[in-house]
This record gives C-alpha cells, structure tokens and sequence, in this order.
C-alpha cells in the first residue's frame, strides 16, 4: 500500500480545518477578488469623473460645494443617459464603500482636545439643539407622511452637520439612494438660506462674535456654509463657530450607534421561543467606518498626523463625500424624487425654523439664568 496517497476530500458540506486550505482554494478567492474589482472600475471611474467636475464647480459656487454639486450632476446623467448593468457594480461601491471611508477620514479633522476647549458653555446649546431637531423630525414628519428613514436623513443632517452627517448615517440604516438624494438637496436649500439670513438676524439681534458664532455654528449644517456665514459677521465669530462645529460633529457618534442598534433589533435579531427578542452583540452595534473615525480623531488628537497633512486631509474627505454623492446621484431613479413630492422640503423647513429658534433662545436662557 503506498502511504504517500492523497487524503480523500471532506465530504460536501464540510469545513475543511483551519490551516488546510488547498492552494486552488487561496487562487480562488483572489480570482474572485479581482473579478469584482474589474467589474467595478466602469462605474467607480464614472463616479469619479462626475465628482472632479463637481469640485471644480464647488469652487467656483463655494457656498454650493462640491458634494451638492455631485449629486445634482449624478442625477442630471442619470436622467439623460442611464447607466447600464456595467456600471452598476462600480456605483453601488462607490455610494457606499467610498461613502464610509469619507466618514474615516473626516476624523482627522477633529482634535478632541480642541474640542474640549470649546467651553462647558456651548454644550447645552448644541444638546438641546439636537434634541429638538431629532423631536421636531419625528413627529413633524409623522404628520406629514414621510417616511422613516427620510425623515431620520432630514433630521440628523439639520441637527447635525448637513451632509457629512447623512454619510455617516445611510450605511447605518441602509437609506435608499432616492432618499438620500432628495435629503441632501433639503439640507442645501436651507444652508443656502442660512448665509443669507443669519448674519442679518446676528445684527438685529446685536450679537457678540462669540454668540454668532456659536449660533451659525450650532444652527447651520455643512461646515462651508458655517464659514461663510459667520465670515460674513465677523474673523472671530468664524473662528469660534469653526471649533463649535467641529464639536458638533463629534456628535455623529451616539447617533449612529442608537440608529445601529435599532436596525440592528429590526432587522437581524431572531425573535427568542417566548417572543422575546435575542441577544444584542455590542461588537455589531458600532459600525467599522465609526470605529475608524474615532482611531483617526484620536491619532490627530495625540499631535501623529502632521499640520501639514490637515488641509490635504480636510480635502480628500470632502472629495470622497463627493464622489459618493455623484454614485447616490447617478443611482437615483427620478420617478421616485417625483413621487416623494414637497413634503420633504417642508420637513426640512421647518427642522430649520425649529433649530435656529432654540439656538437662539438657549442663548437667551443661558445668559439670564
């Protein structure tokens, strides 16, 4: 009998032990790896020539912005020449992989000591800023009819930080593309009201530079329109509301780990034998793309990213955001934007009105109690 005759293979169905994959196998997995990588290079290198185009615009319109410009732009493709089963593979991974290595990035914007200095001051503001926008979304937008993750991207991109807030958030519950789209746009309508209107209002109001700032800080939603906003009042308003949003972005975290884990309760926890629901694993509650944002805060914190890397840094995360935004954009199907109608626009109103009003009367309160 020769020994040296090959092991017969594990029946079907089998795992095969730890440590004896054959090579065929590792081959394998790197022949389907390049496969799906070659499947979505046409629709990626579409997204993310919508995305330079969008960013050369945004600079020209700054107050625009190159993530506003890419959805619109991915929607107006969409609409005159519809891409086709190639491209989609490559669209799909950018509106969602790119979108949450934007998130990734965006920590590096953020020293948690820088932060902190804020003052104490401005945290009430900003709490309960947001817990009037989340309050006002759900039941203002119950009234109206919309949906709950429309509603939700509304809500936390106006109590938030516009744009970079839905980012976050969509992987989180898994927001249509529509969904995301007419979000954004309700978000840019108002940012752009904002800059109009706020620094008047600071005027009337006989505002500091410390509390304009914290008002546009806390009550306007994309950082570039927070800059020009409180710009236009004043280099030490902008100043301070620069820190204020950066502080307010930190609040992206407890939002997505309380939307994580209602999703997660929804749709992936098997009901138990007396219908209760199982086990919750902390480990799935805390989405990577969050975890990676915060490693990132906390290396910038700790002074390992380099000044110099700040500005590139800031840039890359906005194109990344771009370039998502062009994929949502030139997924979107526009018979659905139609079919949503002015609600979500109003929603958005409102939340605006429901925002500014607290900033302002927190301020108030703050001052004379």
């Amino acid at each position: 009998m020769n020994d040296a005759s090959p092991s017969p293979a594990p029946p079907a169905g089998t795992a095969r032990p730890a440590g004896t994959e054959r090579p065929a196998d590792t081959a394998d997995r790197v022949g389907t790896a390049r496969r799906v990588g070659t499947a979505r290079l046409p629709g990626l290198a579409l997204a993310v020539g919508v995305a330079l185009v969008a960013t050369v615009l945004g600079r020209l319109v700054p107050v625009v912005g190159g993530p506003v410009a890419g959805i619109v732009l991915g929607v107006l493709v969409a609409v005159v020449v519809r891409p086709g089963a190639r491209l989609r593979p490559g669209i799909a991974f950018a509106g969602r992989g790119v979108l949450q290595g934007a998130v990734v990035v965006l920590g590096a914007q953020l020293s948690l000591g820088q932060v902190l200095r804020v003052g104490v001051g401005s945290l009430p503001v900003m709490i309960v800023t947001l817990a009037a926008c989340l309050a006002a979304a759900y039941w203002i937008g119950r009234r109206l009819g919309i949906v709950g993750d429309l509603r939700t991207l509304i809500g936390v991109g106006t109590g938030i930080c516009g744009a970079s807030a839905i980012a976050a958030v969509t992987p989180v519950i898994g927001a249509a593309e529509a969904e995301v789209a007419y979000a954004v746009s309700t978000i840019f309508v108002f940012n752009i009201a904002a800059v109009l209107t706020f620094p008047v209002v600071g005027h009337l109001l006989g505002m500091s530079q410390q509390a304009f700032g914290l008002f546009a800080g806390t009550a306007v939603n994309d950082m570039s329109s927070v800059v020009a906003a409180a710009t236009t009042y004043g280099g030490a308003a902008a100043d301070h509301a620069v820190v204020v949003k950066l502080a307010r972005t930190l609040l992206i975290i407890p939002i997505c780990l309380g939307l994580s884990a209602l999703a997660r309760r929804r749709a992936r926890l098997a009901a138990g034998p007396d219908g209760t629901p199982g086990a919750v694993r902390v480990g799935r509650l805390v989405p990577w793309f969050l975890v990676g944002f915060l490693v990132l805060a906390a290396v910038n914190t700790a002074g390992l990213v380099p000044s110099g890397a700040h500005g590139p840094l800031s840039t890359l995360a906005v194109f990344l955001i771009t370039v998502a935004l062009s994929a949502i954009g030139l997924s979107t199907e526009p018979a659905r934007l139609r079919r949503t109608g002015l609600k979500p626009l109003l929603l958005g109103g409102c939340l605006w009105l429901v925002v500014s009003a607290t900033s302002l009367a927190t301020q108030f309160l703050a001052q004379h109690l």
